[in-house]
């Protein structure tokens, strides 16, 4: 996959070692998160669900275009924002795992939906309402899938008869065409023991599944079930029934997901620098929650897994405890426990390889609430 990355020799920093980089600085892995890609897309190469990588993991056009690269079928993104970007950058199947509404948000998708195939979620009649009044007046066609809670409890219709119901309602409406199911198994991608993850993962996605035979059973196609994750991808991405897996995390990894999934690498870290050494033992680096991602934890300390990090509080500070021999001004590598918000936080991936500068790339959905 050379040649993809953006901007490469025109920045002053490639061709530095990382360590000779100002702080904090987003790093990724380049051979790591090949290797991350190459694991999942040999997963999926023959199997009858394909991979559709979430954008909001890493917000990065140069990332996600290596991903279509290695196999994947499209893009899924969080925000309407988000999946524009794509369009622009030439990424032309795209899914909005998400409820677009609001006035403004629906002509923009009715817009979007005339350059790419453009996909979305709803979960209520009026949200396609709104949406195919957009879609009729700009002459386009947007796809929908009708979003089944299946246990997250977040945005979702029951499954079984209120789908099917909605399904219905749906095959009326002009400027739309009901494209399938999504469903996301996201209160469960966190349990530990990977044997209870996959036996309630899979029961959980089973009604969406059971869903799908029902709108099919009332002659209403069902085109596909979209959903998973990085930490489901072999248990629920493999079920009957399910055809596209929204994985995202795997690009990148992080501490939790690594916990989940350990045959991916952790290829993103964040180099920082040590600012401060109060007392024996103590430390202070120059990151704080404006600069990692923090939602499943506190941070980890690559190489030093004895080293206790007792807060993630402090805007700009980290304080770490057991520190080791640091020198004021040495630099270390973080790593998050939380890649997407962390991603979401800055404008650029350093990428190295074997501790080398040899691109930059830009994250140019950073920021991109809407």
């Amino acid at each position: 996959m050379a040649g993809i990355g953006a901007g490469s020799g025109q920045d002053a920093r490639i061709g530095l070692p990382v360590t000779e980089l100002d702080t904090p600085t987003l790093l990724l892995d380049r051979a790591a998160s090949d290797r991350n890609l190459a694991t999942m897309a040999t997963y999926f190469r023959d199997r009858p669900a394909k991979l559709r990588p979430h954008f909001k993991n890493h917000k990065c056009v140069t990332l996600a275009k290596r991903q279509i690269a290695s196999g994947a079928i499209g893009m899924t993104c969080a925000k309407l924002a988000e999946a524009e970007i794509l369009v622009e950058h030439g990424i032309e199947n795209v899914l909005i795992a998400n409820q677009i509404v609001g006035t403004a948000k629906t002509n923009r998708l009715a817009q979007l939906a005339k350059k790419a195939h453009v996909a979305a979620a709803v979960d209520d009649f009026e949200q396609a309402v709104a949406i195919s009044q957009a879609a009729t007046a700009a002459g386009s066609v947007v796809n929908l899938l009708i979003e089944v809670d299946i246990g997250m409890g977040r945005c979702g219709v029951a499954p079984g008869e209120p789908a099917l119901e909605l399904a219905r309602r749906l095959t009326d409406l002009p400027g739309i065409r009901f494209a399938g199911i999504q469903a996301y198994e996201g209160h469960l991608v966190n349990v530990l023991d990977r044997a209870e993850r996959t036996t309630r993962a899979r029961a959980a996605m089973q009604q969406a599944v059971d869903t799908r035979r029902l709108i099919e059973g009332a002659g209403i196609p069902v085109g596909c079930i979209s959903g998973c994750s990085s930490a489901t991808y072999n248990s629920t991405g493999a079920l009957e029934g399910v055809d596209e897996v929204q994985a995202g995390t795997y690009a990148t990894m992080d501490a939790q997901y690594h916990r989940l999934a350990p045959e991916f690498d952790i290829a993103m870290s964040l180099l920082v620098r040590v600012i401060s050494r109060p007392a024996p033992g103590k430390a202070v680096l120059d990151i704080g929650v404006k600069g990692a991602g923090c939602e499943f934890g506190v941070p980890k300390i690559r190489d030093y897994p004895d080293v206790e990090i007792p807060f993630f509080l402090a805007e700009e500070h980290t304080v770490v405890n057991n520190a080791p021999d640091w020198k004021i001004g040495e630099v270390i590598q973080l790593i998050p426990t939380h890649a997407c918000t962390t991603c979401n936080l800055h404008r650029e991936i350093v990428v190295h390889e074997n501790n080398i500068v040899v691109d930059i790339w830009p994250i140019e959905a950073s920021g991109e609430l809407r």
